[in-house]
């Protein structure tokens, strides 16, 4: 276990605060890992399985994953040159590269240093896309973020350079296929937003809506039925309570610290899901 991996992106949803209700729910013993909606990354850079499946939608987020663990020193070396230039014009003409013709051909590498760059120096951490998938949100302004953290880099990349580590990037289904008994699921979609103003979805430019819960809550059926344990994060409303009425259900209490609208920062209510084979 290294003490220095951690996350290396701020991700609204991130579970950091939430770990000690977190981790005590999951079966360190599984023989394998699986997290198909990986985000910032934090329960699973505190648990360090040796043997792990990991997924996100966003292709943005996979490769800054893919970069650490191949190109570490390549992408420190990049950081610095953002640290050393950054300011709000540069701010700006960084972020509007992904609405270049030539995006596509940037290097891994420099998509990835954008992604970081962009993530420490927008307003409150907020990663946010528009329909078109485009970053978008504004300058944070502040006085001496922390674009660059080489040691956290250097540990991410050994521990995610293990042979045990699977990545992947795509439909978090494609990750719980071919499972076997013996594995442990960690589920932490976007969450189903507490009213009809309050949702965010600007992680990908597709959104999560009602009917992919329904259609996630499927798959959690399809865990249960082949006896695999798992553990979901979500909101804490009538539609997720009802269409996991047959799970256990524990209500827990997390600062949201990342939305655009400072009335919606502060403690809130959460539901923790969960299924665990019968033993015998």
């Amino acid at each position: 276990m290294d003490a220095l991996v951690g996350p290396i992106v701020k991700w609204a949803g991130g579970k950091r605060q939430l770990l000690p209700e977190i981790l005590p729910l999951i079966d360190r013993d599984c023989t394998t890992y699986v997290e198909p909606f990986l985000g910032g990354g934090a329960v699973l850079f505190q648990l360090q399985p040796e043997k792990a499946i990991i997924n996100d939608y966003n292709g943005e987020l996979m490769n800054v994953y893919r970069v650490v663990r191949d190109c570490p020193e390549a992408l420190i070396q990049r950081l610095e040159e953002h640290r050393a230039a950054s300011c709000a014009d540069y701010f700006y003409q960084i972020r509007a590269m992904d609405r270049e013709a030539d995006y596509a051909r940037m290097s891994p590498v420099e998509r990835a240093a954008r992604v970081i760059y962009l993530n420490k120096t927008c307003y409150n951490g907020l990663y946010r896309v528009n329909g078109a998938g485009q970053f978008n949100a504004p300058y944070g302004r502040y006085k001496s973020p922390r674009i660059v953290n080489a040691p956290v880099i250097r540990a991410m990349s050994r521990y995610l350079g293990k042979k045990g580590i699977k990545m992947m990037q795509g439909d978090y289904r494609e990750a719980l296929k071919g499972l076997r008994r013996g594995a442990f699921v960690y589920l932490d979609p976007p969450y189903m937003p507490l009213s009809s103003s309050a949702s965010f979805t600007g992680y990908t430019d597709s959104g999560f809506d009602y009917d992919q819960q329904v259609a996630l809550k499927r798959e959690c059926d399809k865990l249960r039925a082949r006896n695999i344990p798992f553990l979901q994060s979500n909101s804490d409303c009538p539609a997720i309570r009802d269409l996991y009425q047959d799970y256990e259900i524990r209500t827990v209490r997390a600062k949201r610290t990342i939305n655009s609208d400072k009335a919606k920062r502060g403690e809130i209510n959460e539901v923790l899901i969960r299924y665990v084979p019968d033993k015998g």
